[in-house]
């Protein structure tokens, strides 16, 4: 556009820019960018009296342009709650098939050369001793020793077994052992030809039981025998 005095007259433009802004929410970042561009239309006016008079007038439509950009950062990891669950899954799922062996195919040679190795022991007994150093703290001896006797009482230990860590670490304790005393009492039986599929179904979970189970069923195998060598 020229005015009269033949200058060419520049148009102008006005750009409002609204700057990004970022919101964090549970671990996931939403980036939300807005710009919104307004036109300006120029329209002259040009007389002899007047001479050239431009007016300005904003568009009536105004266009707002979004634009979104999202994006997800995933991270795996274990709290509290889930490592508890998750160890407390594997050490039971570990141990069932040295039973289900011992139970099934008390015979076979895979069950005596499994019965026979140690790996079982030395896994369970690291994940045991690093939930123990987990589930420790300052209040723990404080705990086991609560008496001048330096003996345990039952509220105490209630107490410190009100952790879940604790009861995690526990409960590995009593896999590996239950399961120790299940392999003497397999090996027992296969020494003196004394069925131990029942006394070892007991140690899984009631391992007093099946120590007591084998121990009676022991006596009564050799009670018959000695009755039948008689006859």
């Amino acid at each position: 556009m020229i005015d009269h005095l033949g200058k060419p007259i520049k148009s102008c433009g006005t750009i409002c820019k609204r700057q990004p802004f970022t919101v964090i929410s549970n671990g996931v970042e939403l980036c939300n960018r807005q710009i919104v561009k307004t036109r300006i239309n120029l329209v002259g006016d040009w007389s002899f009296i007047r001479g050239t008079r431009v007016v300005a007038k904003p568009n009536a439509t105004t266009r707002s342009v979004h634009y979104s950009k999202s994006s997800r950062i995933q991270a795996s990891w274990f709290d509290g709650s889930q490592l508890v669950s998750s160890v407390f899954t594997l050490g039971t799922v570990a141990v069932l098939p040295f039973y289900t062996l011992m139970v099934l195919a008390p015979k076979s040679e895979l069950t005596k050369q499994c019965m026979e190795s140690n790996i079982p022991y030395v896994v369970l007994g690291i994940l045991y001793a690093y939930l123990l150093y987990l589930s420790w703290t300052p209040e723990t001896l404080k705990l086991i020793f609560a008496t001048k006797y330096l003996l345990p009482e039952l509220s105490s230990i209630g107490k410190m077994f009100s952790s879940e860590l604790t009861l995690a670490s526990a409960w590995i304790h009593l896999l590996v052992v239950d399961l120790f005393a299940a392999r003497q009492v397999f090996e027992d039986g296969q020494q003196n030809q004394v069925e131990t599929r029942h006394s070892v179904s007991f140690c899984l979970f009631f391992c007093p039981i099946g120590i007591l189970a084998h121990v009676i069923t022991k006596a009564m195998t050799k009670t018959s025998r000695r009755e039948g060598h008689g006859l």
